[in-house]
């Protein structure tokens, strides 16, 4: 079974800067190996519906970034280490909510939740003076 496990929320500033990351496990079978799986950050505010922040594709590493968060906010991954990450610079009391990180057996996907298979539990992330 599939787990990913996220780390690294908390309380920041606004300008002030998190980063997040998230361990993957689990992986069996023909796709058994994280290096197939694209990986995607998505984010969820108070009553509104969870929205993809960014997603990197397993084919070539290609990276999307929504507009709400472009220059501000790297992806990375670390395929040996199993472990993708979320810079978050430059913080916005709007990013605040729930990160979740999330995985899929295919090598590119579309950065949006019905694409995704696997979900953590998501990590708090509050941006408040």
């Amino acid at each position: 079974q599939v787990q990913l496990v996220e780390s690294g929320g908390g309380l920041a500033q606004p300008g002030g800067s998190l980063r997040l990351s998230c361990v993957a496990s689990g992986f069996t079978g023909f796709t058994a190996d994280f290096d197939y799986y694209a990986i995607g950050w998505f984010r969820q505010a108070p009553g509104k519906e969870r929205e993809g922040v960014s997603c990197i594709s397993a084919s070539d590493g290609r990276r999307y970034y929504a507009d709400s968060v472009k220059g501000r906010f790297t992806a990375s991954r670390d395929n040996g280490k199993n472990t993708v990450y979320l810079q978050m610079n430059s913080l916005k009391p709007e990013d605040t909510g729930v990160y979740y990180c999330a995985a899929v057996g295919a090598l590119d996907a579309l950065c949006v939740v019905d694409e995704f298979d696997y979900w953590g539990q998501g990590t708090q992330v509050t941006v408040s003076s």
